[in-house]
């Protein structure tokens, strides 16, 4: 790939797949270190550790105040994400990692939705069908080797704790697309970790494991690629509409297929390969999708 070729990708799209990127890495992290028998609880409070310790320092770098303007918006974005991470992490731990992340990326078209009824955005026809081939992928991914008996019935709780964990998710990126208009970046990434560590540690779950060095090293990856994530994640809603951003991450079903595969041994099924094709397609049309957008209002 030449050296200039990403920059003909719009920055939203670009700070997108950083984050998109950092979430799969993050996603590997956690499914790992469960194996070592850390609670989810406990993984979510070594990753608020982490991330709080290196956005207090971001937010001191930019000697700007750590409480920001909307308080109260800023403190239900951090309940909303730290309730969201809680069920994502429990599907991680629970599902396949490529079928944990399909299900978790039914946000785009969840906060496409809210964006639309909550911030009236309009939705351009690129990100309608960038939605519309990417929950046709995953139908495809999900439901023809189910039919046929290929694949094993996934664990119907963990399959509705991973819909409320990208419901939740897209309440979240609302939020950080509101939070945006008058928030800087570093604060609202702050007041995650902030609101989550409280949470994880008031409502422990199972009991404290001690970690050893592989167990602790990987806790503390876990925190690094979250901030990688939530830097990408944040900048991109700054850049662009809340639906149309988080279409682009769509992106990270196909880290984690690789990801699933090279680390975990998850060998990816035709059907698989096919929806994640549908994917990719509608991530591509919301990329280029400026001639669209304009016939669509000729």
């Amino acid at each position: 790939m030449p050296p200039n070729s990403l920059h003909i990708l719009p920055l939203s799209a670009r700070y997108m797949m950083l984050s998109a990127l950092g979430f799969a890495l993050m996603a590997v992290c956690v499914k790992e270190v469960s194996t070592y028998g850390i609670p989810v609880m406990e993984i979510i409070a070594a990753r608020a550790i982490v991330s709080l310790i290196i956005s207090y320092l971001d937010v001191k770098r930019k000697g700007i105040s750590l409480w920001g303007l909307d308080k109260p918006l800023l403190i239900a974005r951090g309940v909303v994400g730290a309730l969201a991470l809680i069920c994502v992490y429990y599907a991680i731990t629970t599902l396949p990692l490529a079928e944990a992340t399909l299900i978790q990326y039914l946000h785009p078209a969840f906060t496409a939705i809210i964006a639309l009824i909550f911030l009236r955005e309009h939705l351009h026809l690129s990100t309608i069908i960038c939605i519309v081939l990417s929950i046709a992928g995953l139908a495809i991914i999900v439901q023809p080797g189910q039919l046929v008996g290929e694949l094993n019935e996934l664990p119907l709780f963990s399959v509705i704790i991973a819909i409320m964990g990208a419901l939740g998710s897209a309440i979240a990126y609302v939020l950080v697309r509101k939070l945006s208009q008058s928030e800087d970046s570093s604060v609202v990434i702050f007041y995650f970790p902030l609101v989550a560590l409280p949470v994880a540690c008031l409502f422990p779950g199972e009991s404290f494991v001690m970690p050893d060095l592989p167990a602790l090293i990987l806790l503390i990856l876990v925190g690094i690629f979250t901030q990688v994530g939530q830097v990408g994640l944040t900048k991109a809603m700054q850049t662009e509409g809340a639906g149309k951003a988080t279409a682009y991450s769509y992106v990270q079903v196909i880290f984690a297929l690789i990801l699933g595969w090279v680390i975990f041994a998850e060998i990816p099924s035709l059907w698989t390969w096919l929806g994640g094709s549908l994917i990719i397609a509608g991530a591509f049309i919301n990329i280029i999708g400026c001639p669209l957008n304009r016939a669509s209002r000729d």
